[in-house]
């Protein structure tokens, strides 16, 4: 099947960590790893830190490619980022994606307990913090002029996924939803993610991995396989409950 799927990076990185996926899916797919604004090709851009301002800009930027059939996928941040677009495209009345996928980010909690602030951390223990998750090389955080140059884009990414409050639990979506992790990941355990079920009309499961928070990092193609097959579950649970395209 022809699809465009848009993946979503996580805080701090950038397209670089998944340049490599676009081989892992079907001919048929074109795979879109935009970066938000501070990093990767958008370096000399001024960061985003807000949410909301992020998805308007990625609605923006991005625009006639958010057409068609396409799906929307998001790690960590990505999450973030990927269901905010979802929703605001909505909102405006456009094409919503066919399918969502949310990996290794807890769903928001009705009361806000387990809300983190880890931009809000001094630079030793941050790092040390980052280093635990996995997901940047040692060089980068035991390098004083790289840690420099990429500790603000860390901060405001951790910023903008920290101080996120949505309403919650929210109307649901009406688009698929599959939500992934590690099994061993102490940031988002898996309670924290099924609770994304709550966020839309069709939820089609959590699906855990062996590993921490980066999980899919030393071999993406079994993550990628099974987002492959995710997809096009989302497009038979779409035309069984009869929803179709809305907007342009």
């Amino acid at each position: 099947m022809q699809l465009r799927l848009f993946v979503f990076h996580h805080a701090g990185g950038s397209h670089l960590m998944y340049r490599d996926w676009p081989a892992l899916f079907p001919a048929g797919w074109q795979v879109r790893v935009p970066d938000a604004p501070g990093r990767g090709m958008l370096t000399l851009a001024e960061p985003i830190e807000d949410a909301t301002a992020l998805a308007r800009h990625l609605l923006e930027e991005l625009d006639d490619e958010l057409t068609g059939r396409f799906a929307f996928f998001g790690h960590s941040m990505g999450c973030v980022t990927a269901y905010e677009l979802t929703r605001l495209l909505l909102a405006e009345g456009r094409t919503p994606p066919v399918w969502l996928g949310l990996s290794g980010r807890a769903a928001p909690r009705p009361d806000g307990t387990g809300r983190t602030f880890r931009h809000l951390l001094p630079d030793a223990e941050l790092r040390r913090h980052i280093a635990a998750l996995g997901g940047t090389p040692a060089a980068v955080l035991d390098d004083p002029e790289l840690w420099e140059l990429l500790a603000p884009a860390i901060r405001g990414d951790l910023k903008l996924s920290e101080t996120w409050d949505p309403v919650w639990p929210p109307t649901p979506l009406p688009v698929p939803l599959s939500v992934f992790g590690g099994r061993r990941d102490g940031i988002s355990p898996a309670w924290s993610l099924a609770a994304w079920s709550g966020a839309t009309e069709h939820f089609l499961g959590l699906h855990l991995f062996d590993g921490g928070h980066f999980y899919f990092l030393d071999d993406p193609a079994p993550l990628a396989s099974l987002i492959t097959r995710e997809a096009a579950r989302a497009e038979r649970v779409r035309t069984a409950s009869g929803a179709g395209a809305v907007g342009r």
